[in-house]
């Protein structure tokens, strides 16, 4: 017969603050490590014949871009202004024809070929590295999700909902940003830039190094640039985790909020994060603001000291008007890489970061693992036994101390004692969401640490405290994606929990849309609906928690009838406050500070005149008070 516990949410143990959030989001380490970028490639590498095609697409493309001004000087060198300089295509220069209307025809349809063929070619790249980028990030997003949901909630205890949520959201958006349009264009810009350099001075070394004159004017300004946008990511980084914890927070307690009038302060907390925000995209509106203007200030000097220059060695006979020509076309995509080179430092930089954080997550190795070499729960009822188990959240700060008892199969076993007695930590154990410190826990004479994970808690069925539906249909969530389930299953399921009338009232029956956190449902409909789900798949253990401390008392009544049928043939252990419900336990186990201090049914527990008989009296005086308030009310 299996067990019944009654489970609730477990005690929050977090022993770090948003101020350590703040601090790893502002570290952005180096710009370039060659031992992250290694284990980044591997989500490119599934897709690396589609970058290799795209990186030849980008290499023809530059080709591209460099032959326009080329064409240009040829057109005039050999057409408008004919000289007597050697061609820089001669094989193009050869074949076109002497005829000046003619050839400057041939020229424009090449010219207009390449211009055609270069903008497919840009597309094809782009659009390949987009789709691969989001493929590679698809991949990352998944094998986040999956190893999020193989930790131990140790970590989800020491780690708040908002940094997790950035990193699979903020951080991998960050990591798409330098694989699309990152490495591939980094690359793109080099060769631009080398093949410019090749082509200028090829035509001209003299104004090829007049050009580059004012290259060391402009790496200053990119690297005062660099520091500055850097100094602003990492604010903006800072407060955009600031906004989502805060987000998180308030939006998860949005009805204490509302309920103490809190949402005008709420309202201006925010404001001052909000602010934050802004400030710090100011910052960098304000860098990006002077950097382009500033390079493209220093390339339009440079174009005028060529047209200085020039046209003075024009007039001297050693330059021709061509080449003058070209080296402005190529003093305009000359710049435009460097500009984008610097932009591309801050994503390399903030990629860097955002990995470090994502692989520091994905390093997170739980504790709570299957054994190599598993045993098997026997067939049939089980027993269960805690075998003096020690056990602390953290360090020895024991939350129980040397507890052992032994449920046997077909008992119904309930567990009273004050807040904090260790309670809840007893069903934790029992799911093995922690481990013990010391002594042992079995079921059915194994102990729960040589079954494999996925077995040991398929022989539970929990509902909690809260009961917790996801977005979705009724059928979704008491199915819980188990395939096995068919639709008699959880009919039947509802019917034995007195489910089955309400969803008889709902047009759409089981397939009606529940909300986030089952939101429209009231307490007690949501209540059933988690009985309904432990129910349906057949656990032969199952475990509670105040299933009746939150419904009314109509509710209640049909709780209470659900359980005795939820209980039949099980082994039960009830976790509760409300001693009226657990009277009729074959066995009653008192927590007190961590430690099991007294044993037996209701009567004998009583009859002791111990802890137990405390708690008693102390709600039967309460349930007294309650009563004479109510003839009092009734009266009036």
């Amino acid at each position: 017969m299996p067990t019944l516990v009654w489970y609730c949410d477990p005690e929050n143990h977090s022993d770090r603050n948003s101020a350590e959030q703040t601090l790893e989001e502002e570290v952005l380490g180096k710009a370039y490590d060659a031992r992250l970028m290694r284990r980044l490639l591997t989500y490119m590498k599934p897709y690396k014949s589609i970058i290799a095609v795209s990186i030849l697409l980008l290499l023809v493309d530059s080709i591209f871009q460099v032959t326009g001004p080329l064409l240009t000087k040829i057109a005039i060198d050999k057409y408008l202004v004919p000289s007597q300089e050697v061609p820089v295509l001669p094989t193009l220069t050869n074949w076109l024809s002497s005829d000046p209307w003619t050839g400057l025809t041939q020229l424009a349809g090449i010219y207009l070929a390449v211009i055609v063929f270069g903008f497919l070619f840009d597309f094809g790249q782009t659009y390949l590295m987009q789709l691969t980028g989001q493929w590679a990030m698809f991949d990352l997003r998944k094998q986040l999700m999956s190893h999020l949901q193989n930790l131990d909630l140790t970590y989800y205890d020491r780690n708040p909902v908002g940094r997790i949520v950035t990193r699979v959201t903020t951080d991998v958006d960050v990591l798409n940003d330098l694989f699309s349009s990152g490495l591939v264009t980094i690359v793109g810009d080099l060769l631009m830039l080398s093949f410019v350099l090749a082509a200028m001075f090829r035509m001209s070394p003299g104004m090829t190094g007049l050009m580059l004159g004012v290259m060391p004017i402009v790496i200053l300004v990119t690297a005062q640039f660099r520091r500055t946008a850097s100094q602003s990511y990492r604010k903006i980084r800072v407060a955009v985790a600031k906004i989502n914890a805060y987000l998180q927070e308030h939006i998860a307690g949005i009805a204490v909020l509302q309920l103490f009038n809190r949402e005008e302060k709420s309202r201006g907390e925010f404001d001052q994060v909000n602010r934050d925000h802004m400030l710090a995209f100011k910052d960098s509106i304000i860098a990006y603001g002077w950097f382009y203007p500033v390079v493209e200030f220093l390339g339009m000097l440079a174009l005028a000291l060529l047209l200085a220059y020039g046209g003075f060695r024009i007039r001297q006979g050693a330059l021709t008007l061509g080449v003058l020509v070209a080296f402005f076309q190529y003093g305009l995509r000359f710049f435009r890489p460097i500009q984008d080179l610097s932009e591309k430092y801050n994503i390399l930089q903030g990629a860097m970061a955002a990995s470090e954080r994502i692989f520091k997550l994905l390093d997170t190795q739980p504790e709570i693992v299957s054994p190599a070499i598993s045993q098997h729960v026997p067939a049939g009822s089980l027993g269960i036994e805690f075998d003096r188990v020690w056990f602390a959240y953290k360090d020895e700060d024991w939350v129980l101390r040397d507890v052992s008892f032994r449920i046997e199969p077909g008992e119904t076993v309930a567990v009273v004692g004050h807040t904090g007695a260790g309670k809840t930590t007893l069903t934790n154990l029992l799911l093995r969401f922690y481990d013990v410190g010391r002594g042992a826990i079995r079921i059915g004479g194994v102990d729960i640490r040589n079954v494999e994970l996925t077995e040991l808690r398929r022989l539970f069925g929990v509902v909690l405290q809260d009961p917790y539906l996801f977005t979705g249909t009724l059928d979704s969530n008491i199915r819980l994606g188990t395939p096995e389930l068919t639709a008699r299953d959880v009919s039947d399921a509802a019917r034995q929990v007195n489910l089955v009338d309400f969803i008889d009232e709902l047009p759409d029956r089981f397939e009606t849309p529940v909300r986030e956190r089952g939101d429209g449902f009231s307490t007690g409909q949501k209540q059933l609906i988690s009985f309904a789900r432990a129910l349906a798949h057949q656990p032969r253990i199952l475990i509670l928690d105040e299933a009746t401390s939150s419904v009314d008392t109509d509710t209640e009544l049909k709780v209470r009838e659900a359980l005795s049928r939820m209980m039949s043939d099980r082994t039960s252990l009830v976790i509760a406050h409300r001693l009226s419900t657990i009277q009729r336990a074959d066995k009653i186990l008192v927590m007190h500070k961590g430690r099991l201090r007294e044993m037996g049914t209701h009567q004998q527990l009583l009859t002791e005149r111990g802890i137990y008989w405390k708690l008693y009296q102390l709600q039967y005086k309460e349930q007294e008070l309650e009563r004479r308030d109510e003839l009092a009310s009734q009266q009036l």
